[in-house]
């Protein structure tokens, strides 16, 4: 699969969000049924502490909201998803661009849609690795989100 039009334009109003623009992270490429996003950490004045590395407030909120929001667009209307809770381990000082790939299979959306029936609501969690080009790995992010079925 690839992007399409509608994905192109998402990525693009990701990527210009003042909140989202902030965190020094850019949205490079999210799959046309969002199954998969790719985000990319440079390191440059705006993600660098004080040690000349990437900043870890940095780190994790280029990568905060986009379980969340593939969620959603898989789950379409009907279902509620917040953040629940967050966990980042660094292992390592971001000495150079960073990448991060979410991957939200089809069998994870399916299992979500026949678990709950309305009104229920379940918890999921999600790890993903802070990587540079070479697939070593600086951070670990676990997030939990609250799913509803609203309907």
């Amino acid at each position: 699969m690839s992007e399409s039009l509608r994905t192109r334009l998402a990525r693009l109003g990701f990527n210009l969000h003042p909140t989202y623009r902030s965190t020094g992270g850019r949205v490079r490429y999210i799959e046309r049924d969002w199954s998969r996003v790719q985000v990319e950490l440079p390191l440059t004045w705006r993600t660098k502490n004080v040690y000349g590395t990437t900043f870890g407030g940095s780190m994790y909120a280029a990568v905060d909201p986009v379980y969340v929001i593939m969620l959603n667009r898989r789950l379409g209307d009907g279902f509620t998803v917040w953040d629940r809770a967050a966990s980042i381990e660094f292992k390592r000082p971001g000495d150079r661009t960073l990448y991060a790939d979410f991957r939200l299979p089809d069998e994870e959306v399916d299992a979500i849609r026949d678990t709950l029936d309305p009104g229920e609501s379940t918890d999921r969690e999600y790890d993903l690795r802070l990587f540079d080009a070479d697939g070593d790995v600086y951070a670990e992010v676990s997030k939990t989100l609250y799913v509803r079925r609203d309907e």
